[in-house]
C-alpha cells in the first residue's frame, strides 16, 4: 500500500515538493516499507492524474518546458479532487487573505471527503482555521502547516510535539524575512526606499512588497500559531498590526547608538496579538540579520527556547512539507 499525494498548485513550492519527494524516495521505503506517491497534480489552468502514480521529475519538466503541468484542462480545483483517489492533499495554490481563494475550497473539500491535508497556504488558515480544524477531527483526518509560519524553522511542530507538557506563555519572532532583510540593510545605513528595491532586486519581495512590509505576512502567521499553539479562536482581523514603512534613518540610527536594532516582531500570547517595529538589543536571539526568521517560546519548565531558519525558498519550505508527510506517514504506521 502506498501513500497516494495530490498537489494543488505547482508553482515554486509544488516543484519543490516534488523534487525533495524524488530525492527521499529511498530513505521513505526503507523507513516505511512503502512509497509515498504524486498520483495528480494541477495548476491554475491543467491537470494530470494517474493512479499507477506520477514521475516527480517528469511534472517539474512539463512545467518548465510547457507552462502546465498537464494535458487536462482545469476549471476547478475541488470538483477535480472529487473526481480522484488519493490519500494526502499537499496544498500549494496562491494565498488569498481576503477570501481564502481556492486553497480554502481545496481544503475543506479534502477534509470533508476524508483526506489528509498539508498546507503552506497562510489565507485559509488565518480565515477559518478553526472551522478546518475542526473539520479534520470530525472526518478522523490529519491537518498539518508547519510549512506556513516559518517555512524550514520548524516553529508548529516545536511547540504542538517536541515542547508537549510544557505551559507556553508566549511566542515572539521575527516572521517575515523580507522585512528583516530590509531592517537589516538600514542598519548599514541604507535608506528604506533603497533597501526595499535591493530586496526586490533579489527576489525577496514583490513588485507589490505591501503584503511583506506592510506587516500582513506575519499578522497571518501570528493567527495560525494563536489558534495552534494557545488554542486561541482569531482571525486576521484579532491581530493589531503595525508595519516598517514608516521606519526612518534616524530612528534605525538613533536605535543602533542604544545597542539596539529595530525587527518587526510578532507575538502570540493569550493576552496579545500583535505584530509591531520593535526595539531589540544588539546580541539578542531576536537581534538576527538577512532573511532569516527566529522565535522564542517562552515556558515554564525550560525557560526561553529559542529556534530560527530560513523563512521562504523553494527547498525550505518543501522541506517542511516532508517532514509533516513523514509526521503523517508515522503516525499511519502507529495506528495499524
Amino acid at each position: 500500500m502506498s501513500v497516494d499525494i495530490a498537489i494543488a498548485g505547482f508553482g515554486t513550492v509544488g516543484q519543490g515538493f516534488a523534487e525533495v519527494l524524488a530525492l527521499r524516495q529511498d530513505m521513505i521505503r526503507e523507513a516505511f516499507g512503502t512509497e509515498a506517491r504524486i498520483v495528480a497534480a494541477f495548476d491554475s489552468g491543467s491537470a494530470v492524474y494517474d493512479e499507477e502514480g506520477l514521475d516527480p521529475l517528469a511534472l517539474i519538466t512539463a512545467k518548465t518546458e510547457t507552462g502546465k503541468v498537464g494535458d487536462e484542462p482545469l476549471v476547478d480545483g475541488a470538483a477535480f479532487l472529487e473526481s480522484i483517489d488519493y490519500d494526502v492533499l499537499v496544498e500549494v495554490s496562491p494565498t488569498d487573505i481576503v477570501t481564502g481563494g481556492a486553497g480554502l475550497h481545496h481544503i475543506k473539500g479534502a477534509l470533508a471527503a476524508g483526506r489528509h491535508v498539508i498546507t503552506v497556504n497562510k489565507g485559509p488558515l488565518a480565515l477559518a482555521f478553526a472551522e478546518l480544524d475542526s473539520l479534520a477531527k470530525e472526518n478522523g483526518v490529519q491537518m498539518r502547516y508547519e510549512g506556513s509560519v516559518g517555512g524550514a524553522m520548524p516553529i508548529v511542530n516545536l511547540c504542538r510535539e517536541s515542547l508537549m507538557g510544557q505551559e507556553i506563555g508566549s511566542v515572539m519572532g521575527i516572521l517575515n524575512g523580507t522585512c528583516n532583510f530590509i531592517l537589516s540593510r538600514m542598519d548599514d545605513g541604507l535608506p528604506f526606499e533603497q533597501a526595499l528595491k535591493e530586496a526586490q532586486e533579489l527576489g525577496y519581495a514583490e513588485a507589490d512588497p505591501g503584503y511583506d512590509i506592510d506587516g500582513v505576512d506575519t499578522a497571518c502567521k501570528v493567527v495560525i500559531l494563536a489558534n495552534s499553539v494557545f488554542g486561541i479562536e482569531c482571525s486576521y482581523e484579532d491581530v493589531d498590526v503595525t508595519g516598517i514603512t514608516a521606519i526612518s534613518e534616524e530612528a534605525v540610527a538613533m536605535a543602533a547608538e542604544q545597542n539596539y536594532c529595530i525587527r518587526l516582531i510578532g507575538e502570540i500570547s493569550p493576552e496579545r496579538l500583535e505584530v509591531s517595529p520593535r526595539l531589540v538589543t544588539k546580541g539578542h536571539p531576536l537581534s538576527v540579520t538577512g532573511t532569516l526568521n527566529v522565535a522564542q517560546v517562552n515556558t515554564d519548565l525550560a525557560g526561553p527556547i529559542s529556534i530560527s531558519g530560513r523563512g521562504a525558498g523553494r527547498s525550505e519550505t518543501a522541506s517542511a512539507i516532508l517532514s509533516d508527510l513523514l509526521a503523517m506517514m508515522r503516525s499511519f504506521v502507529n495506528t495499524k
